[in-house]
């Protein structure tokens, strides 16, 4: 809190505001302590009284004018949430920058437009440049990367996080092409080609639109970027997190399924293409549920178009032979469109035909372990038939099994492509590019999980930023005022601890009857009625959600499915015929 000598005639403060959230007063008499009011002038002209019986009672102080734009926000005065929030606006509006510096943070913008600041001059200029003499940009937090790993010859790792839509996958590409360029080679078809080619592919079958974003990424991702002794990069490695595959199987309202399902019922026409059997995606039960078949502006052809030649500059085949195996990729996507409905004693079933021809597998065989279950009674084998419910509930528990498999396979073969051929790296520098955190109209299992890397990510920010650097002030025996931060460390134990939400949710599943509904209730006994937890509440009318106060907002969260997603169980019978197939036409079908 900000002394009350401060609160002079002209001096500006932020008061709260329903609509602009905060708007700035000018101070029109000099506060005293024995003062009741303070006297203020509104931006409409207005004058005000603000009650302020005591000194914390006082609004927050704006900054000198002289700071307003400052590129660094620790250079500002007053560092609180008004300021930084002006600040941030004053750049973005008056000065049209969408970046800002926070210390070693750089603070961006979302401006929803394509902008020409990442061309090939642009990467000149802040190519071996300070990070201190160039205006923000995410080139510079790139280049303070690569010349901090060649200089002092140590790992560098560059962390992206943010909201859902704040545009975290487009700046972890222009982090990837500055290194690209800065680390160049001058071969035909140098590895940094092959590294900004993995781009569209794992766009194609990781990102999907949601109502927030169309181009969402929906899984997480961490590319280690590899460079020579003399700073030339030599390869990249790829390892993935937190696939949304429910996405699979269910979409909600405008929302999509995964961008390659689109491209592949746009490009159907191709004489490649007819033998999948492939229609409109309105025909589909996986891409039809959201109601959204197009995003606007957006080809989904032409970006099928892409992808390929992506895996054909990394030298990945999608449906030719070779001696060895025939990569069967373009085969397996296609064939979770087709909506199998159990129970499959109808021959004519189209969608169980296409389904067996792509695959190679025997329909009848395959539609009987979707129905059906082994179970083991008294050491012996049992075929009992499921309810129809459960039945599709394993349909779809195997079209995201298959899928989950595709992606991985597919990392795996980029990774072969990527790797360093002739030389091992002597150091790398690692790009995070994960979920943002979400919250939405109904939040189920994947939002908590997203929120809960959040929160971690969240808790790393806190510690470099906040803590870290404090206690070097002290070390230092520094003049400073301490910055008091938000510990999200109570939210963390919360979900991770000993009897937390995770731990209670194990439990729950163990249990031969386990429920959402039983886990729901251990919640509230636990955190919410007989011990309350500060960032653990129920809502009033629901025994089957429950909200968790994060850093970032409150999350309503629905238990339907968290168990079965939480399980992410497959039956067997059905993955044991998938591993004994091999596609005459195709090519195995398991990784």
């Amino acid at each position: 809190m900000a002394t009350v000598e401060l609160y002079t005639k002209g001096a500006t403060v932020w008061i709260p505001d329903p609509d602009a959230v905060w708007v700035s007063a000018q101070i029109l008499e000099t506060y005293r302590a024995e003062d009741q009011h303070l006297l203020l002038l509104l931006n409409d002209g207005r004058e005000a009284r603000l009650p302020a019986a005591a000194p914390s009672e006082l609004p927050l102080l704006g900054n000198p004018a002289i700071l307003e734009g400052a590129n660094d926000l620790t250079a500002l005065s007053f560092l609180h949430e008004p300021a930084v929030l002006h600040n941030l606006r004053v750049r973005f509006l008056d000065y049209s920058s969408i970046y800002t510096y926070c210390g070693i943070v750089l603070v961006a913008i979302n401006p929803y437009d394509q902008l020409p600041v990442y061309g090939k001059e642009v990467i000149d200029a802040y190519s071996g440049q300070d990070m201190t003499d160039m205006e923000p940009h995410i080139f510079s937090v790139a280049e303070e990367a690569y010349r901090t790993m060649t200089r002092e010859e140590e790992n560098q790792s560059i962390i992206i996080s943010g909201e859902s839509g704040s545009g975290k996958t487009v700046s972890a590409k222009y982090t990837m092409r500055y290194l690209a360029v800065v680390g160049g080679a001058s071969e035909q078809t140098s590895v940094e080609e092959r590294v900004l080619a993995s781009n569209p592919i794992m766009e194609s079958i990781g990102n999907a639109k949601t109502t927030r974003n169309d181009n969402s990424s929906r899984f997480g991702k961490y590319i280690e970027i590899g460079f020579g002794v003399t700073g030339e990069m030599l390869g990249a490695n790829m390892r993935t997190y937190l696939l949304e595959k429910s996405r699979v199987v269910f979409q909600a309202p405008s929302e999509r399924n995964y961008h390659v399902f689109y491209q592949l019922c746009a490009s159907r026409a191709l004489p490649e293409m007819r033998a999948l059997r492939l229609d409109s995606a309105q025909h589909f039960h996986y891409t039809n549920p959201g109601g959204d078949m197009e995003i606007p502006g957006n080809d989904d052809k032409a970006d099928l178009e892409r992808t390929r030649k992506a895996f054909t500059v990394l030298g990945v085949v999608l449906h030719k032979h070779t001696q060895t195996r025939t990569h069967a990729l373009l085969p397996l996507t296609p064939s979770l469109c087709p909506s199998v409905r159990p129970p499959a004693s109808q021959p004519a079933d189209r969608s169980l035909a296409v389904f067996s021809m792509l695959l190679g597998v025997d329909g009848p065989q395959m539609a009987h372990w979707l129905c059906h279950r082994r179970l083991a009674v008294g050491g012996e084998m049992l075929v009992k038939p499921m309810a129809g419910q459960r039945a599709l509930e394993a349909r779809d528990a195997l079209a995201k099994h298959i899928y989950g498999q595709l992606f991985t396979w597919t990392v795996h073969r980029l990774n072969a492509a990527l790797h360093a051929p002739r030389s091992r790296p002597k150091s790398f520098i690692g790009v995070l590019d994960i979920y943002g955190f979400e919250t939405f109209d109904r939040n189920s299992f994947e939002q908590f999980c997203i929120n809960y890397a959040n929160e971690k990510l969240q808790q790393q920010f806190n510690r470099h930023v906040f803590q870290l650097e404090q206690e070097e002030y002290v070390r230092e025996e520094l003049a400073w005022s301490r910055i008091e931060f938000s510990d999200n460390q109570p939210c963390i134990d919360l979900i991770e601890g000993r009897l937390g939400l995770l731990d209670l949710l194990d439990e729950e599943g163990r249990m031969p009857k386990g429920s959402d509904e039983n886990w729901a209730m251990k919640l509230y006994d636990q955190h919410y009625c007989s011990n309350p937890h500060p960032h653990f509440s129920k809502p009033r009318l629901s025994n089957s959600a429950f909200i968790l106060l994060h850093f970032a907002d409150e999350v309503q969260y629905e238990c339907g499915g968290f168990l079965e997603k939480n399980r992410d169980t497959v039956f067997e019978e059905p993955i044991n015929i998938l591993r004994a197939t091999v596609v005459p036409k195709w090519g195995y079908v398991c990784p």
